[in-house]
């Protein structure tokens, strides 16, 4: 009788745990969209493809190893509002920097600017660690099972790299969507210090993916124009 009780009670909680992990899975992918273009974006400083990519790879590194330093510390790092603002500032600081820049030749802004790899890691973290005080959150509400968490997580920051690197591809490809990543990197530091400010006017999660949805569709409607080099005619021998 007793096997069988915990037979019954083992089923529903791993079924309860995949539930639970499935649905952090599909929150991180979801609420990392505009994540992955802002790394994207703050990668392509680099101006190299190579670097781009070391860029990516070390900083996400570093900042898997803040996403779990902060959710193992959630509990406490919740009692101070500090540190939302100071994520909410540096979100919105971002923004800023990247709208007041000076517009290239092709009457866009573009991110920050970098001489070195050593230049773009730090600032690729610290990005990702002001997101991630938003989505531990939400993932903390989920379940309070840190394993869920952590395991959410690490599938997490591999989503996140994967879809940072489509980023880069399609940043050349189409000319609204950098400045689309960065009016979505807006959204969430407003969010961020909304809930610093009152966290009755924080807008809920489905007007928040949403309203990413439909900025990051803009951002898709403008392919930019690739010009092919003109081949020169040939030149042909007048018979005297």
């Amino acid at each position: 009788m007793l096997d069988r009780i915990f037979d019954y009670l083992n089923f529903h909680f791993s079924v309860e745990a995949s539930i639970v992990l499935l649905i952090l899975i599909f929150l991180e992918a979801v609420l990392s969209a505009d994540n992955a273009i802002a790394l994207a974006a703050i990668a392509q400083g680099l101006e190299d493809k190579k670097l781009e990519r070391q860029a990516l790879n070390f900083g996400l590194v570093v900042a898997y190893v803040l996403r779990i330093s902060l959710i193992l510390t959630a509990t406490w790092v919740q009692k101070f509002w500090q540190f939302e603002f100071l994520g909410a500032v540096y979100l919105l600081w971002l923004v800023f920097q990247h709208f007041t820049s000076q517009e290239t030749e092709d009457d866009h802004h573009h991110g920050p600017r970098f001489n070195s790899l050593w230049q773009a890691i730090p600032v690729i973290a610290f990005t990702d660690l002001a997101f991630s005080l938003d989505s531990v959150t939400t993932a903390i509400a989920v379940s309070q099972e840190k394993w869920l968490v952590l395991t959410g997580a690490t599938i997490g920051i591999i989503t996140l790299r994967f879809m940072a690197g489509l980023f880069i591809r399609w940043l050349d490809e189409f000319e609204n969507l950098e400045d689309a990543g960065y009016v979505t990197v807006a959204l969430v530091g407003l969010r961020l210090l909304l809930k610093v400010v009152n966290d009755a006017l924080v807008p809920p999660e489905w007007f928040m993916i949403t309203a990413i949805g439909l900025i990051l569709a803009w951002g898709f409607t403008k392919r930019s124009v690739i010009e092919l080099p003109q081949e020169e005619p040939e030149k042909t021998e007048v018979s005297k």
